[in-house]
C-alpha cells in the first residue's frame, strides 16, 4: 500500500504518526481499539458457546471470527486507501500509525509504576502495575513489581511500537491496522484456560508469525543499544527456553543489554508458575524500570534514524 510513494514520502508518514503519538498519546475517548475489542466480544460471544468448544470445531469458528474481526476493517481501510484522493490518503496513513502506536502509552503507565515504588507506595506500584500485566501482582514484593514493569517494558516495545513501525513499512496503513487487531485478538483470547484454548489457537498463531521478523528486530536494537555481547549471547543461550517464540528472543536480548535477570516466579490466573531465566546479573529495581524504557525510545530514535540514512543514500546514489 506504500509501494507507490517515494521512501522519503514513507519516512515522513511514518515521522507524522510517531510525531502525533508523542504530542498526543493514547486517545483517551473514542479509541478505535476500544471500539474494536467490543466488537470482538459481541463475535466471541456469538461464536464461542460452550457447545462449540472442542478442538477442531473451536479452532475453526475462532479462526471465521478472527477472519470477521480482522478482514472487515482492513477491507475498508484498504478501500479507502485506494479509492481516496492523495491528501486523504496520507492522513488515513498517519492516522492509522498513530492509533497503531503505543510509545508514549507505555512510557506513561510503566513509568508511573516507577514513580509509585520511588515513592515507597507498594500497594500503590501493584495497583498501577496490574493494568499493564497479566499477572497477579496483589502479594508482590517491590523487586516482582519492578521486574513486571521491565517486562512490560520490553514486549511490549515489540508489540506495541516496533511490530507496528515494521508492518507500517511493509504495508502502510492497512498493514499496520491488521498487526494491530490481530495483536489485540490475541491479548483478548490467547488464554490457554478452558474458554479460549481452541478458539484462540488461530489468533495466537497468526500473531506469532506477524511478530516473527519484527521480534528478531527488535532483540538485535536491543542488544546493539545496551550491552552488545551479553545481549546476543542471553538471546542465543536462553530464547528458545521462553514459552513465547518471539517474546524470547526480545526479553533475552533486552536483559542481557541492560544487565539485568528476568523470568523466574510469577502468578497468573490463581496459579504460580516458574519462568526460566533469562539475561545476567542482578533482578530489576525501580531505577531500572526507566532505563528499560529509555531503551525502547532509543531503539525508536535508532529506527527513524537508520530510515533516513537510507533516504539519503538512495537519493545521493541517483545523483552520482
Amino acid at each position: 500500500m506504500l509501494a507507490g510513494l517515494a521512501l522519503t514520502g514513507v519516512l515522513a508518514l511514518i515521522c507524522a504518526g510517531v510525531a502525533l503519538d508523542a504530542m498526543l498519546g493514547e486517545p483517551r475517548c473514542l479509541h478505535p481499539l476500544v471500539g474494536f475489542g467490543r466488537l470482538a466480544d459481541l463475535i466471541e460471544a456469538r461464536l464461542n458457546s460452550a457447545s462449540s468448544r472442542g478442538a477442531l470445531k473451536g479452532r475453526l469458528l475462532g479462526a471465521l471470527a478472527l477472519a470477521v474481526a480482522v478482514g472487515v476493517p482492513v477491507f475498508a481501510v484498504a478501500s479507502a486507501v485506494m479509492y481516496a484522493p492523495a491528501w486523504a490518503t496520507a492522513l488515513i496513513h498517519a492516522s492509522a500509525l498513530y492509533f497503531a502506536l503505543g510509545a508514549k502509552s507505555l512510557w506513561e503507565h510503566i513509568h508511573l509504576v516507577a514513580g509509585a515504588l520511588a515513592a515507597a507506595d507498594l500497594e500503590g506500584a501493584r495497583a498501577l502495575g496490574a493494568r499493564i500485566v497479566t499477572r497477579d501482582l496483589r502479594e508482590a514484593s517491590e523487586t516482582d513489581v519492578a521486574r513486571a514493569a521491565v517486562e512490560s517494558a520490553l514486549e511490549n516495545g515489540n508489540d506495541a511500537v516496533f511490530g507496528a513501525l515494521f508492518w507500517f513499512a511493509i504495508g502502510g496503513a492497512p498493514g499496520v491496522i491488521a498487526y494491530r487487531l490481530v495483536n489485540t485478538l490475541d491479548a483478548m483470547w490467547g488464554y490457554k484456560t478452558q474458554r479460549y484454548l481452541h478458539f484462540g489457537w488461530a489468533a495466537a498463531r497468526l500473531d506469532d508469525a506477524l511478530n516473527y521478523a519484527p521480534a528478531r528486530l527488535t532483540a538485535l536494537t536491543y542488544a546493539l543499544l545496551g550491552n552488545t555481547r551479553v545481549g546476543l549471547a542471553c538471546w542465543q543461550r536462553q530464547a528458545h527456553a521462553w514459552e513465547s517464540p518471539n517474546a524470547g528472543p526480545v526479553m533475552a536480548a533486552g536483559a542481557g543489554a541492560l544487565g539485568l535477570t528476568l523470568g523466574g516466579m510469577a502468578r497468573y490466573h490463581g496459579h504460580v508458575e516458574q519462568r526460566p531465566l533469562l539475561g545476567v546479573g542482578d533482578p530489576p529495581k525501580v531505577t531500572d524500570i526507566d532505563r528499560a524504557l529509555r531503551l525502547v525510545l532509543a531503539g525508536v530514535t535508532s529506527w527513524l534514524g537508520l530510515l533516513g540514512l537510507l533516504v539519503i543514500l538512495v537519493r545521493w546514489s541517483a545523483h552520482a
